[in-house]
Parts: structure tokens; C-alpha cells; sequence
């Protein structure tokens, strides 16, 4: 039995082809198991032979994990037997030897015979409005409701359970006008075939996935590539993530995430761009351009969603799906601006946060998605529900009942209801009381129906059902160098006492913890079927050094758990070393959603692992993988190098090991404060002065606003990271100390490289209102630009400030910049800069 089996299941989620790979290592057998189009990330501990039949248990792992049974008897050339999947029941199987064909490939021959791609052509917006009115005209009420209403590909959920009829009774009925969580082509292809053949009016379905950073090409989380300061990367990254998708026949993205976040307990500020509204509003629209391309007509780009409108980053104790109690001027200005910018690049959709804002939850707020985003900024796009969430205005304890809660999203402009049924159970019913308008429905049935026409399927619906575009896209060469190049410049260098860059030529490196050879780098919210692919750290070493003798490994412990004999077999091989790689860090499901902690500190068994290889003496780097900020201070006392990779995506370990060796010189800059301890959090860069500010001249009085145990300060400021090289900036240049609304002033350091490598330096500019109607932040980046030097090589970096860069959200909401005096300041990070001052006459 020993080789490669497969065979094709149909699960509640997906019809799946399966691949078992059966080796015997060191006489022990070992089990691996890959599936597409979805990957349950099987492990198994135990794997038993007896005779022909091969009995294992273990934990597979989708968005949380479950158990796993497998019974098989061998033949020759097939086995059968059962799998309990224990979220899907016991599963009779049935397969062969081999590899086995991919599923996608049956699918191409079909497919052609339902194309138009011949006919087709670009409408313009005159047309396809003319056309969406006259099939709004046809429908009945419940059709309107049904484009309003979008439901699972399966029965597979992921949140709480839905009680719906089966989602090809929904599409054939007319009362599903978008499918959540097709992953298989084939299923989108079942889908789209009866909402187009069976349907009364034949209106094509959306479909719509979380392509939050690749979809199977992995880059690194958002959080990492927004520290590579790279928007051109970004966009590029997003590009390729909809090129993939839109090949599997995804046309509508729940992403991206463009909340601020300063709350580093809160699981999801790795899909983000962290604590800085500038810095995310140019994110944003980097990513909105890379997801939808030039023209949303392209087969090779997806609808882009902006979420969560708004303020879901302000989660009370960074606890997920928690109360949000912010002021207007805090909302406009910290959280808005993302959310701006996203529109104005033309985001197609919009979806709300889980939260209240002012008691009213954003799904039901007519004041947050009709008066500030329709009217004010002129939305007019897609507003979509997050999961379950029109349902929860009346759990939040806003509406009676769920007939109340649909109301109250419909009368705040809410298009589609994600997969609960509240719109196909009270919509109709409301307006035969009278209690919303026909008129409402039409509204939203025109938004949505308008984007239909604008990716080109209301012309030829399966146009983007492309198996062969899966086989020559997905994981391909081209796009694994980009997620490489990207994950380098994503990595941030905290600490190095000089141990780092590694010496490929001489003495022995062992690398120890739970994620030396560990897998688990592609972080949250992705869905790819080749993480088996994802090269580990231990991989990425060996691909640099020539003699593999050189290279020790022992993984210590587990992620949250010690191991019997680890700490034993960790020592053993580190007393053998010159240097030790420590690989520590977050699992990937201990951030994203739902994934909050109270505690940011790693895991105690990680800690003791460290303690004792500290005792040996020996240069020790420590490595981690992680979704947020975590509290580093302990490792930063006793450790020589801190290198901060996140979770880099598919070629995670290449990166890694290209900045160890030194063939990649670290650039990254972090974009979310790292605290001293978990008490200070949240802890940004931007924050107000208090009337009692702490300052070095009042630092040993009681009557100011510190903490009694540390410092107010983070470890790693906003805009930290270090590089081989050094960068020396000389004083600031400032050509005018006075600026009026029709001038500019023009401010500038010279950098130079110091050091002795090539090097990359992100010179940032901060500005400061020193007073106004409200209070301002003690600074705020208002700018950034990325420097290339060689050695001894000095560059001028000039920064132009205008009125614009001034304005804010005054007292009375308006936005606008005021009278007064400026602080302008330059440097490495938001800590060490330089500074000047003008003044703005108005």
C-alpha cells in the first residue's frame, strides 16, 4: 500500500478529489493527505498496518479543527473503506492508485458549449441602465428579493447554522441571486447552469469569496505586506490573487480589510494595514486597483468590497464582534479615510462592520450606510451584509425580531443579506403592510444588477468559468516569484546586535521550535489547495547552504504545548551549534477572526524552550511567525537578532532565508506599535497629548499620565524596522516657515547609507497641529518615500506640504484645515526624527 492513492468524495462542502500519500519512515508509516479544490489540512498521529488495511486518527483543520478516521483495505490497484470526517459524518470510499486527473480538466470540454464570448461586448453605463430597468420591470416581488438575498454553495457554514432550503432550490426558484463559498469550479458551474436554465428569468448568479492575500498563490497577511511599504507590490499581489480567483469563477471579493486597527489583541488586525489612517487609505486603494484592474469587464479581475464599514477596529478590549462606542470626529477621522479612499479608486461594494455605532448596529444604522455613505460620499455601488449580521440587529437588542431587523436594513439602503433568510422570509410580507416600498427593493436589485452587467455575465454567464486559466495560473512560477519578492520586503528587522546577516561558508546553524519545519505560514483566511507546497524555514536554509551537515533541527516544542523529550532533543542538537535559529511564533488560527487573546505574549511552552537556549550562551536569533504585535520585551533583552516574518504566504521560507543569508537586505517598517506589555494595549503613534503629558523633564512625578510599572511608550514604534546597513540624516532644510492656502512649502533631510551593504531606507514625514478646535495627534504621517543606497552614497529627499495635508474634521464636522502653528518633522520611524516648525495663515 505503500505510494500514492486517490479518489473523488462528494461532501456536503464540495465534490473533492483526495490524494493519500502512505510512506514507512524509520518502520513507522506515515499518512499525508491532499485535497482540491478546498484544503482540509490533514495531520494524523496515528497511523496503524495490519495485513492490507491501514487504520489512522488525527485532526483536519478548515476554519477550526475537527477529528478524522480512516479505515482502507488495499488492493493491488484500489482500496475502499470509510472516512469520518466528523463535521461532515462517515464517508463511504472508494479510489485507485495514483495521482489521479484533476477535477477542473473534466470540466473544460463542457463548459466550451455554453460560452458566448464570441458576442460580447463592453456596454456602456446609458446601456446598462436601459436594460437593468426593463428586467426590473419583469420581476415580481420575490425575485427582487431573491437578487437581494445570497445563500452558501452548500450546506457548509461558516458561523452559526442557517435554516434554508437547499441552495439549488433557492437558485432555481429565483430567491438566491449570489452563492458565499463556492471554492470548486465544477460547483459553480452546477449553479450558475440552473440559475441560467431553470430560473424564470435567468438571471446569473455572483460569487462571491474571501480573497484576503491570494487566493492559491498565498502572499504574505495584509498586515505583513503593509509593512513592506510597497503599494506597487500590493496592487500587483491583489492583481494576481483576482486573476487566480477570477479563473475558478469568483467575481465578487469580501475583501479587502481597510479597518484601522490599534488594538493588537484583536484577531483580526492581520487582515488590515494597521494603526494609521494615511498609511491605509494609500493600501486601500492600492488594493482596490489590484483586485479590479482597469475595467471590472476584464475576466481577470473580481469586484472589490471595502470592509467592515465602520469602525470594527475599535472593538471594546480587542474582543471580536464587540461593542465600538467612538466619537463622530474619531470615526471621521481615524476610521474614515480607508473607506474614502477605497471609493474614490471606485470599490464596487461595501460591506458593514459587526458593531454599533452610537447604540444602532451598522447593518440596520440608516445614518452610517444611507446618510454618510450613500449620500455624503456618493456610494452607489453594492452594500452587502456581513455573515449573519441583519439577523444580529435584533440580537444586539435594536429591533424586536428579525422581520424589525430586516426592516431597519432595508431602510438603510442594505442590498444583500449574507446567507440569513430575513429578506426572503419578512421583505415581502413588509411591503404588503406598507411598512417599506417596492421602490426600496428596486433600488438595490438595480445596484446589484448593474455590476452583473458590468463583469459581463447577464451576456454570457459562465464567462469566467475557465478551467484551463486554473491549470495555467494557479501556484504558477511567475506568481510564486511575486509572493517571494513581496514576503521579503514585508519582513521587519527588530533587533540585531550583529549576528545577522549568517555566514553561509562556515559553522553550524541549528535551527529549534515549533516552526523550524513547520508549514503552518500561510496565515488566516486563505483557502489554498497547495499549502502542502509551502516551503518551511528548514527548506529555505537548505536551499542556500551547500553543506546540509551544517544545518541542525529540532522542533522543541509545540506551538502552545511542550512535548515529552523536546526541550532534551532541542539542546542536543543547539550544543552543537555556532548559532541558533529560534522558530517561534502564532498558529494560524490563533489570529483572524474570531481569534481575539488576552494575552499577546507567546506561548508559555515557546518561553521555557527559549530559557534554555539562551543558558547555552551561544548568538540566538529569534524568528517569529505571527499575525499582530506581540510582547517581545523578555526576547528582546536575551536574544541577539529579532526578525519578524508574519505569516509570509507559499514561499515564506525562501524570504525568510533570503534575509538571514543576506542576499535580501531587510527593509520592512512596521505599521502597528509593538508594546512593552499587554497593559499598554492599544498603543499607537498618533494619539492625543493628555493636559498632563509625560515628558523627560517630568518622567519622576506622580501627578501626570503614566503607568506606576512602565513606560507609556511601545518596545517598536509605528514605522520601526532595521536594515544591515545604517542610514545618517542630516538636519532638516525647510524653504518657508509661513504657508497659505494657495502656496506649498518644500521640506528635506539627506540620507545617507552609513553602512557597509546596499540598503532600502522608508523615510517617513510626520506633521503636527499644535492647536486647534479639537485637539490633534502629537503627529501624523502625512508622507514616505523609499530611498535606494549603495555605501557612502548620500540622496536628498524632498517632501512638498500643502493645505490639503492640514485638513481634518473640525469641531463642527467640517473638513478643513486651520489657522496656527505646525510641527513638521522627519526620520526613520514616528519616534527618532527631526523636526521644524511653519505656521499656516489663513
Amino acid at each position: 500500500m505503500i505510494g500514492t492513492w486517490n479518489t473523488i468524495l462528494e461532501t456536503p462542502l464540495a465534490k473533492m478529489k483526495v490524494v493519500f500519500i502512505i510512506e514507512k519512515i524509520d518502520n513507522a508509516y506515515c499518512l499525508q493527505v491532499k485535497t482540491e479544490p478546498i484544503p482540509l489540512n490533514f495531520e494524523f498521529n496515528l497511523v496503524t498496518v495490519e495485513g492490507d488495511v491501514l487504520q489512522a486518527a488525527g485532526r483536519f483543520k478548515l476554519l477550526s479543527e475537527e477529528k478524522v478516521e480512516i479505515n482502507f483495505t488495499f488492493s493491488e490497484e484500489t482500496f475502499t473503506g470509510r472516512m469520518n470526517l466528523h463535521s461532515f459524518g462517515e464517508l463511504q470510499i472508494k479510489g485507485q492508485k495514483g495521482e489521479g486527473d484533476s477535477i477542473s480538466e473534466a470540466l473544460l470540454m463542457e463548459v466550451e458549449k455554453y460560452r458566448n464570448s464570441e458576442n460580447i461586448v463592453e456596454r456602456t453605463n446609458e446601456e446598462i441602465q436601459e436594460k437593468v430597468n426593463q428586467l426590473v420591470a419583469r420581476m415580481t416581488v420575490l425575485e427582487k428579493v431573491g437578487q437581494m438575498s445570497q445563500c452558501m454553495a452548500s450546506n457548509f457554514s461558516f458561523g452559526r447554522d442557517i435554516e434554508a432550503d437547499p441552495p439549488e432550490k433557492l437558485v432555481e426558484d429565483g430567491r438566491a441571486g449570489s452563492i458565499l463559498g463556492a471554492f470548486d469550479i465544477n460547483r459553480v458551474f452546477e449553479l450558475q447552469k440552473i440559475a441560467v436554465e431553470k430560473s424564470r428569468l435567468g438571471i446569473p448568479l455572483l460569487f462571491n469569496a474571501d480573497i484576503i492575500h491570494g487566493y492559491q498563490t498565498i502572499f504574505p497577511v495584509p498586515l505583513a505586506w503593509a509593512s513592506s511599504w510597497d503599494l506597487e507590490g500590493i496592487k500587483r499581489a491583489c492583481a494576481i490573487s483576482a486573476k487566480e480567483a477570477s479563473a475558478s469563477g469568483i467575481t465578487y471579493n469580501h475583501g479587502p480589510m481597510v479597518d484601522i486597527t490599534r488594538d493588537a489583541r484583536w484577531g483580526r488586525v492581520v487582515e488590515g494595514a494597521g494603526e494609521d489612517p494615511y498609511l491605509g487609505s494609500l493600501i486601500a486603494k492600492a488594493q482596490v486597483e489590484g483586485f479590479q484592474g482597469d475595467s471590472l469587464f476584464s475576466e481577470e479581475t473580481i469586484i472589490a468590497c471595502l470592509k467592515h464599514f465602520i469602525a470594527y477596529g475599535a472593538a471594546e478590549g480587542g474582543r471580536d464582534y464587540n461593542t465600538v462606542d467612538i466619537s463622530q470626529g474619531t470615526l471621521r477621522n481615524v476610521y474614515l479615510p480607508p473607506f474614502k479612499a477605497g471609493l474614490e479608486a471606485g470599490a464596487g461594494s461595501v460591506m458593514n462592520a459587526f458593531n454599533i455605532y452610537q447604540g444602532i448596529p451598522v447593518a440596520g444604522n440608516k445614518g452610517l450606510l444611507k446618510d454618510l455613505l450613500r449620500e455624503e460620499l456618493g456610494f452607489e455601488g453594492i452594500l452587502i451584509s456581513d455573515y449573519g449580521s441583519v439577523d444580529e440587529i435584533a440580537v444586539h437588542g435594536a429591533a424586536k425580531d428579525s422581520k424589525e431587523a430586516a426592516k431597519m436594513a432595508v431602510d438603510a439602503t442594505m442590498d444583500i443579506e449574507m446567507v440569513s433568510t430575513s429578506y426572503l422570509q419578512y421583505l415581502p410580507e413588509l411591503i404588503e403592510e406598507g411598512r417599506i416600498l417596492e421602490s426600496q427593493l428596486d433600488d438595490a436589485v438595480k445596484r446589484i444588477l448593474t455590476y452583473k452587467f458590468k463583469i459581463g455575465i447577464m451576456d454570457d454567464p459562465f464567462r469566467y468559468i475557465r478551467p484551463d486559466k486554473e491549470m495555467e495560473y494557479h501556484f504558477c512560477k511567475e506568481h510564486l516569484q511575486a509572493s517571494r519578492e513581496l514576503a521579503q520586503k514585508s519582513i521587519v528587522l527588530l533587533k540585531n546586535n550583529g549576528v545577522l546577516p549568517l555566514k553561509k561558508e562556515k559553522g553550524k546553524i541549528a535551527v529549534i521550535g515549533p516552526f523550524a519545519n513547520n508549514k503552518d505560514l500561510l496565515g488566516p483566511w486563505q483557502f489554498s489547495r497547495y499549502s502542502d507546497k509551502t516551503v518551511t524555514l528548514i527548506e529555505g536554509l537548505k536551499s542556500k547552504f551547500v553543506n546540509q551537515s551544517n544545518l541542525l533541527f529540532a522542533e522543541g516544542c509545540r506551538v502552545d504545548s511542550e512535548m515529552e523529550g523536546g526541550i532534551e532533543e532541542a539542546l542536543q542538537q543547539a550544543k552543537q551549534a555556532d548559532v541558533i535559529i529560534l522558530a517561534l511564533g502564532e498558529n494560524s488560527v490563533m489570529s483572524g477572526e474570531a481569534a481575539s487573546r488576552m494575552d499577546i505574549e507567546l506561548p508559555e511552552a515557546q518561553r521555557k524552550l527559549t530559557e534554555e537556549m539562551i543558558k547555552l550562551g551561544k548568538p540566538t536569533v529569534l524568528v517569529l511567525t505571527n499575525g499582530r504585535p506581540l510582547v517581545l520585551e523578555w526576547f528582546d533583552k536575551n536574544v541577539d537578532a529579532i526578525v519578524e516574518t508574519w505569516f509570509l504566504g507559499s514561499e515564506a521560507g525562501h524570504a525568510i532565508t533570503d534575509v538571514l543569508v543576506g542576499d535580501y537586505n531587510p527593509s520592512g517598517k512596521l505599521t502597528m506599535s509593538f508594546p512593552i506589555q499587554t497593559g499598554q494595549v492599544p498603543v499607537y503613534y498618533n494619539h492625543f497629548n493628555t493636559g498632563r503629558p509625560l515628558t523627560k523633564k517630568n518622567q519622576h512625578e506622580k501627578f501626570i499620565s503614566k503607568y506606576l510599572d512602565g513606560p507609556n511608550e511601545p518596545l517598536y514604534p509605528f514605522g520601526y524596522g532595521l536594515s544591515y546597513t545604517t542610514f545618517t540624516y542630516s538636519e532638516m532644510k525647510i524653504d518657508k516657515n509661513q504657508l497659505t492656502k494657495t502656496e506649498k512649502i518644500n521640506v528635506s533631510v539627506t540620507v545617507t547609507n552609513t553602512g557597509s551593504m546596499p540598503g532600502e531606507e522608508v523615510v517617513q514625514l510626520y506633521i503636527q497641529d499644535l492647536y486647534g478646535s479639537v485637539v490633534r495627534p502629537v503627529k501624523e504621517l502625512k508622507g514616505f518615500k523609499k530611498v535606494d543606497l549603495h555605501p557612502g552614497e548620500s540622496k536628498d529627499v524632498i517632501f512638498t506640504i500643502t493645505e490639503e495635508d492640514l485638513k481634518y474634521y473640525t469641531a463642527d464636522m467640517r473638513y478643513q484645515a486651520e489657522a496656527g502653528e505646525f510641527k513638521v518633522y522627519i526620520g526613520s520611524n514616528s519616534k527618532v526624527v527631526k523636526e521644524a516648525s511653519f505656521e499656516l495663515v489663513c
